[in-house]
């Protein structure tokens, strides 16, 4: 009798050895190729780094990261996470820097049965209609950030603005946002050319600008854009009569090259984020202190996203045991988001996308000269998107 027992707790300890992995792995999206491989590296870097950090383990359970590469092509996005899911056997997918890209790729994500965990893109699609309980972000609603580049708009008394963005699904949205809580007048609008050989040269979109009337410039470029993009408005010499405003355009990638160059049109240049690298928190001074004494430099808030990504899925891993098998439990945990985010405290809202503060930033020269940011005022705390409501999930 004493045997029979002996074989059954024999039993139901390999049945719960089998539910558990033994080796969680990552597949993680991101541009390592083409002029967006500065935005991909930026954020590879923060995934080694937040492994690092994590001695590549969360709890007793191993975690393994495969990068692979979309190309910023919708197609090569989505065949890269059919490799993922189907070869590599990931239990989560994460990354993706562009909207397009990350649309085309959720249902393959979503249905080969990875958790999807955005550190970047936004669409307002997926906040809203197509919403899935396995998706999470570690970012933002693309509207959001430009929800509070209007009020900060307002809040200065102005009445007029120009905008410029790439013609792709962030672009349209980035200027929705705008459009949404922006009291004044829009007077005029370009969607540029985007992709693989994306448009470069602004001169007319920036004469258009200059002769419109406008008191004031929008624009979000992203990537090598935003540094052609600088250039040529200082070039202009468009800083008194229109002035900058910013999303995803200036940060800590272009930053560097633009002070090389001695763009100081850009210094006192405000955009508007969720984070910043002098947000006080153990977690974030740790993250920034070990991102520049590794590469030199100050992390982006693709980084920072990327980072976050890594840590709050090593929460729902470590909540778990491992035990992948059981995805109401996982997906219970990375809703609880119980880990220490650079950005601070945050909570999901019912479509899964954070419920957090946005900052306006100002380009600045630190201590030793270099240019970075910091925090001059909080525009929004605890703010939920406004495509929330359209999604079906409590």
């Amino acid at each position: 009798m004493k045997l029979k027992y002996t074989a059954l707790a024999l039993a139901a300890a390999l049945s719960v050895g089998a539910a558990q992995s033994a080796t969680v792995k990552i597949g993680f999206v991101t541009t390592l190729t083409t002029g967006g491989a500065v935005i991909g590296t930026d954020m590879q870097n923060a995934v080694n780094l937040a492994m690092e950090h994590l001695g590549k383990k969360a709890g007793g359970t191993d975690l393994q990261v495969v990068f692979a590469d979309d190309a910023v092509k919708p197609e090569t996005g989505k065949q890269a996470t059919d490799r993922l899911v189907k070869e590599d056997k990931v239990d989560f997918v994460a990354g993706y820097i562009w909207s397009h890209v990350l649309l085309a790729s959720m249902k393959s994500a979503l249905d080969g049965g990875a958790f999807l965990i955005s550190a970047n893109a936004g669409p307002s699609q997926i906040a809203g209609k197509l919403c899935h309980e396995n998706f999470f972000s570690t970012s933002w609603q693309n509207d959001q950030t430009t929800m509070a580049m209007g009020e900060v708009l307002n809040k200065k008394g102005i009445k007029s603005v120009y905008a410029m963005a790439p013609n792709y699904a962030a672009g349209q949205d980035m200027i929705a946002g705008v459009e949404r809580t922006f009291k004044g007048k829009v007077v005029g609008k370009d969607l540029t050319k985007w992709g693989a050989d994306p448009q470069l040269d602004f001169s007319a979109e920036l004469a258009k600008a200059k002769d419109s009337g406008a008191e004031a410039l929008f624009v979000f470029y992203p990537g090598a854009a935003g540094g052609a993009f600088a250039k040529q408005y200082q070039q202009a010499g468009l800083n008194k009569k229109l002035p900058l405003y910013s999303t995803f355009t200036l940060d800590a990638l272009s930053l560097p090259k633009l002070q090389a160059g001695k763009l100081n049109d850009i210094l006192g240049s405000r955009f508007t984020q969720e984070w910043d690298p002098t947000l006080d928190n153990a977690a974030n001074k740790k993250f920034v202190a070990d991102f520049k004494a590794k590469h030199g430099t100050y992390p982006s808030f693709y980084a920072a996203q990327s980072y976050d990504a890594i840590m709050l899925i090593a929460s729902a891993v470590k909540a778990t045991n491992g035990n992948m098998k059981d995805k109401d439990a996982v997906r219970k945990a990375l809703k609880a988001a119980n880990y220490e985010s650079v950005r601070g405290k945050y909570t999901y809202g019912n479509n899964h996308f954070p419920i957090q503060n946005f900052y306006l930033r100002e380009v600045v020269a630190d201590a030793q000269g270099n240019w970075t940011t910091k925090v001059v005022d909080t525009v929004y705390t605890n703010h939920q998107d406004p495509y929330a409501s359209e999604c079906k999930m409590k």
